[in-house]
């Protein structure tokens, strides 16, 4: 099992525990669940946003910890909407076997 799988493993049973009413009142995790969909998408979008200015800015020890704070926060999306990470990791899963079938793009002789 990968460390995704584990963390989303929690995500899940902090959901379930939210669920049926016996979840940790000091937990962040069932905290978002409890604002619901809207709070969760804006969190994901803050913290694109962090990731995006870590790296503009050049500094790897804030974006390596705001890639993690992001990848949680797509773990808490995916989990609200009842989407399983093994899903998510079944498509990347795909795409890994297209690597080197790059598509050939089409250019266009502006001289022409």
């Amino acid at each position: 099992m990968t460390v995704y799988q584990e963390i989303f493993e929690v995500i899940k049973a902090r959901k379930a525990a939210y669920q049926n009413g016996s979840a940790d009142e000091k937990s962040y995790t069932c905290y978002l669940f409890d604002k619901g969909v809207d709070k969760i998408c804006k969190k994901v979008g803050e913290e694109a946003a962090e990731t995006i200015i870590a790296a503009k800015n050049n500094d790897n020890d804030e974006l390596k910890n705001e890639i993690n704070d992001l990848l949680y926060h797509v773990m808490v999306l995916a989990a609200n909407q009842g989407l399983d990470w093994s899903e998510v990791e079944q498509v990347l899963e795909q795409r890994n076997e297209k690597i080197g079938n790059l598509k050939q793009f089409h250019t266009t002789d502006k001289l022409s």
